[in-house]
């Protein structure tokens, strides 16, 4: 809802604060080798609905049935037009009820519904099965992202002894630097971790600099899955907590999204149906 890094958001946002409802999408992004496809898809107000338990957007569709969040797609991805049909079930280990602002304002809030999950995904188009762990959370705001943010690079594990560590480490327009180092543990229990220093990562093609705060300077990008002028998700290896974890692993350029050119481009990777 409020499709964050939508540009038709954006631009109606300028004016004045547009209606959310009529800015939705379901993300889709497979990374299978042969099999790799994004759907981004944005959708108006008419073509979607929401209660408690239940978030439709055009034909896909997710549903709280009290155990497990169950998530059935329906897509086309860009810029091929392929189907993308499937469903994803997540089956929560813990249930966190926790939020955090982000900004010194107080205007964005992050927070893990469940980190730690169990995730079961078996798609027709393309043909896809597997299991695993899986990680869940939501981040609301009362206002655009352009407007407190500079950059922010977020990434998190799952640990040996079956907790998640998150890290946040944002920084702000104004010069405000803020980090956030969090262990969601298997008992509901949330606790404050140390981090080292920032590290610099490689640029991405884009010329996106990252970086990961790590124990020690033994860092590396393993994989990359999403290079954009703006955004880059990868998989890392770093130091927390004494221990050597694959990260997943965002890096955000705010004043990078927010450039004309770029807000151009996006059509063409997240289209819209009014």
């Amino acid at each position: 809802m409020g499709s964050v890094f939508s540009p038709y958001y954006l631009w109606a946002n300028r004016k004045d604060f547009a209606d959310p409802n009529n800015h939705c999408c379901i993300n889709v992004a497979l990374y299978s080798p042969g099999k790799k496809r994004w759907t981004m898809t944005e959708r108006g107000k008419r073509f979607n609905y929401r209660d408690a338990s239940n978030f439709k957007v055009g034909p896909s569709d997710l549903h709280w049935n009290g155990q497990s969040l169950e998530i059935n797609i329906k897509e086309r991805a860009v810029p091929f037009g392929q189907k993308v049909i499937g469903k994803v079930k997540v089956h929560p280990e813990q249930l966190f009820n926790y939020s955090v602002p982000l900004d010194a304002q107080g205007k964005h809030r992050w927070g893990p519904l469940a980190p730690t999950s169990r995730v079961e995904v078996e798609f027709t188009e393309p043909q896809l099965k597997w299991s695993g762990h899986a990680y869940l959370d939501s981040n609301e705001g009362d206002e655009p992202i352009n407007r407190p943010f500079l950059e922010w690079d977020w990434a998190r594990s799952l640990l040996k002894d079956g907790s998640t560590a998150v890290m946040y480490d944002v920084r702000e327009k104004n010069g405000r630097e803020y980090l956030l180092a969090l262990k969601f543990n298997q008992d509901g229990s949330i606790t404050n971790f140390e981090l080292g220093s920032r590290q610099a990562l490689p640029k991405t093609m884009w010329h996106i600099q990252r970086h990961i705060r790590s124990d020690k300077t033994k860092v590396a990008v393993i994989q990359d899955l999403e290079d954009t002028p703006f955004y880059s998700r990868s998989i890392l290896q770093s130091i927390w907590l004494g221990e050597e974890v694959s990260c997943m692993h965002e890096t955000l350029n705010v004043p990078r999204f927010s450039a004309t050119i770029v807000q151009m481009m996006l059509p063409w990777r997240m289209p819209r149906l009014t």
